[in-house]
């Protein structure tokens, strides 16, 4: 029988709780106090606690802070005043699991505690979809595979913020599948690609007749992922009244369709992700500050190609993998010229840049492996001299290639020839340093 702790200094709480939990197969303690739970966290393992916010001696972040330190591997879940949002997302931010508002749901409960176990005792089933979907071994890539294994122990929102072409979405399912609703929905929506007259239906759903056009019941996207995740990407691109109607529909955990009288309940973990700079955006006047507090309870950065140029090699093999193009039976590889020029390019596209890269070079390659010149990667531009004139007519290459030289050398000459200090301050990797000093007559 699975353990669970039970502390809030209400008795009718704490009785009403014990009996949920003891319905549900549980073995329940129950404190009324900070000093009660931390002894009995002490004497005895729990699989789950649920702790109020407000407790006589202290409130249940700092239960939560203190579980999260000695007790890693138990989930913590904390029960609200109805409203208070802001302390709930600190709480999450503390580490709790997720929360609970008052007066409290039973099935809402009992649903968060079924997910909050999951991660106690995951079964077999979830265990095999927990495949690493994340190809790397650099130092970026193992901290964003760290990062991933606790966000997915959380039921807080996440804001995943990167480059385009970074692999977002797939950062967002691999949260989704290490986590206790893996067995459920993963939804993946792009908000730029949704007319706006018919966002609302999207996100919320209708009601047959609700409008001209509505002959049947249609279930909208929060539905659809009811128990499971909904990866909302290029979130920047919802204009301000849907931005509102998101913002109500993750406070109260509720969304209400097109032409319906009440709100209808929904348990949907939310993650999200743009390209753009939300904070550029909020200043701007294009996104709500309070939308963003409450997406942004956790951020996390994915980092863009360039930092992660160790994981090239991999990464190409994979996608060359998939390209047996013109008759081949094998997939082509790369020269170790071409290797050595794709770690020298900087990849503004990122890993999707890399894939069509590839793509054009396997459907070009004659033979088995792919040659330099076969990638045709485009020119690298410097950046521009106000003070230099214009390049002549058919020499733009040679114009290119002295400021590139000009630039270099200034870098070189103010960190006393320190080639890494150098490509640092250039703004590049030391790869892709040595690659342009071969190139330019430098080394």
């Amino acid at each position: 029988m699975q353990n669970a702790l039970i502390v809030d200094d209400e008795a009718d709480i704490r009785e009403l709780l014990e009996i949920t939990l003891n319905r549900m197969k549980l073995d329940t303690q129950a404190a009324a106090s900070v000093k009660d739970a931390k002894a009995l966290l002490q004497q005895r393992r729990f699989d789950l606690c649920l702790t109020d916010l407000r407790l006589p001696d202290g409130d249940g972040i700092e239960l939560v802070k203190h579980i999260q330190q000695h007790h890693t591997n138990m989930p913590v879940a904390v029960i609200t005043a109805y409203g208070s949002m802001d302390t709930a997302i600190k709480a999450l931010k503390a580490g709790a699991f997720d929360f609970v508002s008052k007066p409290i749901e039973l099935a809402m409960l009992r649903d968060l505690i079924d997910s909050a176990l999951k991660l106690s005792q995951p079964n077999a089933a979830q265990a095999g979809r927990q495949q690493d979907r994340l190809l790397g071994r650099s130092a970026a890539m193992a901290g964003l595979k760290s990062a991933i294994k606790k966000l997915a122990r959380s039921q807080a929102p996440v804001y995943l913020q990167g480059e385009s072409g970074t692999g977002k979405e797939l950062v967002a399912r691999q949260i989704h599948e290490l986590g206790p609703r893996a067995e459920r929905p993963f939804v993946p929506v792009n908000c730029g690609a949704i007319p706006t007259e018919l966002m609302e239906s999207e996100f919320f759903g209708h009601m047959k007749g609700s409008f001209t056009g509505a002959v049947a019941d249609k279930q909208g996207l929060f539905q659809a992922a009811n128990g499971g995740s909904l990866f909302l990407d290029e979130i920047a691109e919802l204009p301000l009244h849907m931005q509102v109607k998101l913002l109500r529909a993750i406070q109260e955990r509720a969304i209400k369709p097109i032409g319906a009288q009440q709100e209808v309940p929904v348990d949907v973990r939310i993650l999200s992700a743009t390209h753009k700079n939300l904070s550029t955006e909020i200043a701007q006047g294009r996104f709500r500050q309070d939308l963003y507090y409450r997406i942004n309870v956790i951020e996390l950065r994915v980092p863009p190609l360039r930092e992660r140029l160790a994981d090239l090699p991999q990464l190409a093999d994979h996608i060359l993998a998939r390209f047996t193009t013109n008759g081949r039976t094998q997939a082509p590889k790369l020269s170790p010229e071409a290797l050595e020029r794709l770690e020298a390019y900087p990849f503004p596209g990122n890993v999707r840049e890399l894939e069509n890269i590839l793509e054009r070079a396997a459907t070009l390659c004659e033979g088995q492996i792919i040659q330099e010149h076969e990638l045709r990667l485009p020119a690298i531009k410097a950046t521009p001299d106000d003070n230099r004139p214009e390049p002549a007519h058919g020499q733009l290459d040679v114009y290119l290639e002295d400021k590139e030289k000009k630039a270099i050398m200034d870098a070189l000459e103010k960190t006393r020839w320190n080639r890494t200090a150098a490509a640092k301050l250039l703004g590049i990797s030391f790869r892709q340093l040595r690659y342009r000093l071969k190139k330019l007559g430098l080394d």
